[in-house]
């Protein structure tokens, strides 16, 4: 066999590979889509409906802090502050 035998043969190697692997491709995304439309079909999809719940509205006020909860929240910043660094 002469080199430009050998070539050709191989571009011919190369377009048959490569038209089976399209093939392929288009084959499996047909697939695909079949078994899309069964399974719609079968299972439709639900349609969830969201309901508005009444949230409790809170009032936010301030509530005065005793002396000694704020005394131990102004100690525990120091100490926090003082770590660090």
């Amino acid at each position: 066999m002469t080199s430009q035998q050998l070539l050709l043969e191989g571009v011919e190697l190369m377009f048959f590979g490569m038209g089976l692997v399209f093939l392929f491709l288009v084959l499996l995304i047909y697939c695909i889509k079949g078994m899309s439309f069964v399974l719609e079909r079968l299972a439709p999809e639900e349609t969830n409906v969201a309901t508005a719940v009444p949230t409790p509205v809170q009032k936010t006020g301030t509530k005065a802090v005793d002396a000694e909860t704020l005394q131990a929240i102004q100690i525990a910043i120091k100490q926090h502050r003082a770590r660090r660094g």
